[in-house]
């Protein structure tokens, strides 16, 4: 593996999204103007015990949606417009360029996690009692490992119209079952046991360790290693569903 052809890749799409100032701006605007439309949402106060409750579950949602939508559309484009094909006829080998793509949009999506983790603490003024730099940490895995899944599923796609319906069919279940709109615990059994199979599940139970219960990373080390574990085997897929040609 050269790690020059994957920095390569990387730097052009960096390079392609700077450029395109309407979508620099929307990556900045909309994670601010959601969290700010929820913050406006609960009436009694920004800092509610509610809002803080709910707030380590929609950090982890709100990761893995706008992560998961910009890679999957910003990817699609690269093959409609037949870059990707013309990079797989290239020399440079199929990790090469999934790793060059990661890197690439993480800087994107790691900046809009970033965007909704400051204005829900600084803005939104929740309680939390982690430290920040591990919810930063902890952000961070769950933003690569949506970037990864963006990838994979985006390989499936053919049009944006594809990327969109795969929305429901990858968000919307983890949204439902992993703990962002009520407990596991009251779910049935069957529901439960589907939700041991979701990374949102291990990302919004390691965050409310973390903000909640005042835990380090070395205290959720099954909620880190799978996501962990997911991230890695999202990249893989991701290089192995790459045809050439």
């Amino acid at each position: 593996m050269s790690p020059s052809r994957v920095a390569a890749i990387a730097l052009r799409i960096v390079r392609q999204i700077a450029r395109d100032r309407r979508t620099l701006a929307l990556i900045f605007v909309v994670p601010a103007v959601v969290m700010a439309l929820v913050g406006a949402s609960f009436p009694e106060s920004a800092g509610s015990g509610v809002l803080s409750y709910l707030a380590p579950a929609l950090l982890a949602a709100m990761a893995l949606f706008f992560a998961f939508i910009l890679t999957g559309v910003s990817f699609l484009r690269e093959r409609t417009q037949g870059t990707l094909e013309r990079l797989m006829a290239s020399p440079v080998r199929q990790e090469e360029v999934v790793l060059g793509y990661l890197f690439g949009f993480s800087l994107f999506a790691l900046v809009q996690s970033f965007v909704v983790l400051l204005f829900t603490i600084y803005v939104l003024d929740i309680n939390y009692s982690g430290a920040l730099w591990q919810i930063i940490v902890f952000q961070v895995i769950v933003t690569l490992g949506s970037v990864n899944l963006g990838i994979f599923v985006s390989t499936y796609a053919r049009n944006e119209f594809q990327v969109t319906q795969f929305i429901p069919l990858v968000i919307m279940p983890q949204l439902f079952l992993s703990g962002v709109l009520w407990p596991v615990a009251q779910m049935p059994r069957y529901l439960q046991w589907a939700s041991d199979f979701l990374p949102l599940t291990y990302a919004v139970r390691g965050l409310r360790e973390v903000m909640l219960e005042g835990r380090g990373l070395k205290d959720v080390p099954l909620e880190l290693g799978v996501l962990l574990a997911f991230a890695v085997s999202m990249s893989a897929l991701g290089a192995a569903t790459l045809r050439r040609g």
